[in-house]
């Protein structure tokens, strides 16, 4: 049986960003993600670095904002596992991009999107690096009581927008 290290490790997330942490199996995948979110909002800044797993191992990166592609490459180097890819979005919110990252047809999965604190746990073996899963924020305190339910659709409905 081989020996399993494990680590956690923490993912920078600038201040009014997002960050989407997945896993993909091919080198096309930083272009088709690009692909998906340049076209998704004029808006959205960008940045994409995907951890190559074979032929020369390199981290591959592209975007449209040099420090968000600074920052997803500086993610993507700590967490060091093959086939991972970190996106870090500004102007937009993931909620308006899963999808379209979801279908482009190297992604296997999506592990967090999010703007809260975020740890990622890697396992590393004598082969490498892979990605177990991820703490995304903080723990619950409580159970939404009726003012809090009434905050959460004022939320959604009048300060986002999204239902009405």
């Amino acid at each position: 049986m081989a020996d399993l290290k494990l680590s956690c490790e923490s993912v920078e997330i600038p201040e009014g960003c997002n960050v989407i942490v997945g896993q993909s199996h091919f080198i096309k995948t930083v272009e088709d993600i690009f692909e998906a979110l340049v076209t998704s909002s004029p808006s959205l800044l960008f940045g994409v670095a995907f951890c190559e797993a074979s032929i020369e191992r390199l981290v591959r990166r592209d975007g449209n904002d040099n420090e968000l592609i600074d920052c997803a490459v500086k993610n993507a180097l700590k967490i060091a596992a093959g086939h991972s890819f970190v996106v870090v979005i500004k102007n937009g919110y993931p909620i308006n991009i899963l999808g379209r990252i979801k279908s482009v047809q190297e992604v296997c999965g999506v592990f967090a999107a999010t703007a809260n604190p975020l740890q990622v746990i890697v396992a590393e073996s004598e082969q490498g690096r892979g990605i177990i899963g991820v703490i995304d924020g903080g723990s619950p305190v409580g159970v939404e009581d009726a003012a809090g339910e009434t905050w959460r659709k004022n939320l959604l409905r009048d300060v986002i927008g999204y239902k009405r």
